[in-house]
């Protein structure tokens, strides 16, 4: 695998994922960013959160990290704002939404008793950081269990997994699956799993590693990398919003399992989790789905929820 070096790429703030959903998107009408309920009937994001479960006085003062929480009367979670199905920014109330932000806002609901957060924008390069900092109470940001990470912090969940999938621009037609990827130049997420992945997949490929999500698209729309390679599900963001590229051959690679980030040595790791096992138990986790993912992407057939622990 070659490695390239990201020489003058500038801001890419065009190609962060649009507002307002095309192609594939079944956005509320109300505002923009904001899912609808699933075509199957389900319920709509903001009814997910409204029926979260509260936790008990007693359950809550027994872990110090929730109690902290409670008396702070707000969630500090390292996010991101610009990830369509699990983390996007709505203007019109300043919230995110999305299967991220409403995990986040259901666990604040679950601690505190109402939905506040705070959101702070972070990215592969900073999210341990902000933990072994105590700069965040969580991070919650299609965050990757790794060896590697556990070693500075702790992980709840997982409560997601995905496997890599290959992002092209709609017009190409030479690369169809992993095995394409030689000789061609491949972004990815500096710091993600997905330069691992490519150095053992696709030895062959030139990688221009790019520091966020929106960088890596726009290297793919302006011609300067050939194809995208990340977990699939945040590919699926920018089929959302973008006619001009799409997804190629099947998912490859192991399974990338989503973990809550939470500060190491603590006791928040027991809570989340059982507050996990929870959601998924009551039908939380599925509702949740649908309204963003599912209702987002009209995929109809829901995953099986991971198994917590």
């Amino acid at each position: 695998m070659k490695l390239r070096k990201n020489k003058g790429v500038g801001a890419a703030a065009a190609a962060i994922v649009g507002l307002l959903a095309v192609g594939l998107v079944a956005c509320s009408p109300e505002a923009p960013g904001t899912p609808a309920a699933s075509s199957s009937g389900g319920a709509s994001y903001d009814d997910v959160i409204s029926a979260g479960a509260k936790a008990d006085d007693a359950t809550v003062a027994a872990n110090e990290w929730a109690s902290q929480i409670k008396k702070n009367g707000v969630l500090h979670v390292g996010g991101t704002e610009t990830s369509q199905l699990f983390s996007l920014l709505n203007p019109s109330t300043g919230k995110a939404v999305g299967f991220d932000a409403g995990l986040s806002q259901l666990l604040a609901k679950y601690i505190i008793g109402e939905s506040k957060t705070k959101l702070d924008q972070v990215t592969v390069d900073t999210r341990e950081d902000l933990l072994v900092n105590k700069s965040v109470d969580t991070i919650i940001a299609t965050y990757s269990i790794t060896d590697k990470r556990a070693a500075r912090v702790d992980f709840a969940g997982p409560y997601y997994s995905s496997q890599a999938g290959i992002l092209v621009k709609s017009t190409n037609t030479d690369i169809k699956g992993v095995a394409d990827l030689a000789g061609k130049t491949v972004t990815t997420q500096a710091a993600s799993t997905g330069v691992t992945l490519l150095a053992s997949q696709a030895p062959n490929a030139t990688v221009l590693p790019l520091p966020d999500n929106a960088q890596c698209l726009a290297a793919v729309q302006q011609g300067r990398a050939d194809a995208y390679v990340i977990d699939q599900s945040l590919l699926l963001n920018a089929l959302v919003a973008n006619k001009d590229v799409k997804i190629v051959g099947d998912p490859f690679g192991p399974k990338d399992n989503y973990g809550i980030g939470l500060p190491k040595g603590t006791d928040a790791k027991a809570f989340v989790n059982d507050w996990l096992k929870n959601i998924i138990a009551d039908g939380t986790w599925l509702k949740l789905w649908k309204a963003t993912i599912g209702a987002q992407t009209g995929t109809a057939t829901p995953p099986t929820a991971p198994t917590v622990g």
